[in-house]
């Protein structure tokens, strides 16, 4: 079965807005961190996207065609030490059609100049609501993931520079969501921690299918953690009933070996002999069996008298012993 991560893919790469301004700003996020520009010796321009995941590369080149109408090439590599690896290229060769995308995504200006390492893509391609939730899909296909919620909860995009994980942040802030980034070898990782927000960026991103999958997760782990508490709880509570009687009819059997019960005032008698026939018995089971009956304080009172007198009788044989 795919990841969690995967299936995220799965279902965004099948998400596809019809509005001409949100598909420019998911290319531009697809582009700025999973592409490379290039440029030959004649000044023309080419854009290359790598990827290990096919749906993000059909995603790719299924924007551009709807977008721009415009020819691209796919290239698929095998990795010769891991077999089950490929990845895939999806390559626009024609300068024309390279310059038309980078105008677009304002990713080139118009003097025709890029920043380095693809430049942060400019406010104007995100200004809207709709824009900034498809350059965060966008964003999430290039290099995101997300881990299996069963486990535990973890959201990360991985970005090339501290300016395009700071401008991600920013985007991320306006729907009321707070990243955290962390430098993670030569990268920067934009990530959520928090269930719930991960919930709503998926919200954010438009995945219905995943974020009901991770709600329901979320929900079965919650009643599980619950009820593990109370069972926590109840059996803890059982630990110290069984402690507390056990103690008792060690005092009482103390008592009784030493002084006897008919040196004791009656209403520890009393108690002592009902809880020597009823050794299992609640504090509020032992009340009810007295007559009269005798609330739970009252045989608490009762039986923090006997273990003073038996620890006192302890103390004492202690002493005659030395």
């Amino acid at each position: 079965m795919a990841s969690f991560s995967s299936r995220v893919k799965e279902e965004l790469s099948r998400q596809l807005n019809s509005a001409r301004h949100c598909q420019i700003a998911e290319i531009a996020a697809i582009i700025s961190l999973c592409g490379r520009i290039q440029i030959d010796e004649n000044d023309r321009f080419g854009i290359k996207i790598s990827t290990e995941n096919v749906a993000v590369a059909r995603k790719y080149f299924t924007l551009l065609k709807k977008t721009f109408n415009i020819s691209t090439d796919i290239v698929i590599r095998h990795n010769v030490y891991l077999k089950r690896n490929r990845t895939y290229g999806v390559v626009v060769s024609r300068d024309e059609d390279a310059k038309k995308v980078l105008l677009a995504t304002k990713l080139l200006n118009d003097q025709g100049e890029i920043g380095e390492n693809l430049s942060i893509v400019k406010n104007l391609v995100i200004q809207n609501p709709c824009c900034r939730r498809a350059f965060l899909r966008g964003a999430f296909l290039a290099t995101g993931s997300v881990s299996d919620p069963e486990r535990f909860y973890h959201f990360e995009i991985v970005c090339a520079t501290e300016e395009k994980a700071k401008q991600l942040q920013s985007i991320i802030s306006t729907f009321h969501l707070e990243a955290r980034i962390v430098a993670r070898k030569k990268y920067f990782v934009v990530y959520i921690k928090e269930g719930s927000q991960i919930v709503d960026i998926l919200n954010v991103m438009e995945a219905p299918l995943a974020l009901m999958e991770l709600e329901n997760i979320r929900i079965l782990k919650e009643m599980r953690g619950s009820v593990n508490r109370q069972v926590n709880c109840e059996t803890a509570n059982i630990n110290k009933t069984v402690s507390a009687a056990l103690k008792q009819m060690e005092d009482i059997t103390r008592i009784k070996e030493t002084i006897g019960f008919d040196s004791l005032p009656e209403n520890l008698q009393e108690i002592a002999r009902a809880r020597l026939e009823r050794p299992e018995a609640t504090l509020k089971e032992l009340g009810e069996s007295l007559n009269p009956p005798v609330g739970k304080s009252g045989v608490n009172h009762r039986l923090r008298k006997l273990s003073t007198l038996a620890e006192t009788l302890m103390e004492k044989g202690e002493v005659s012993e030395q």
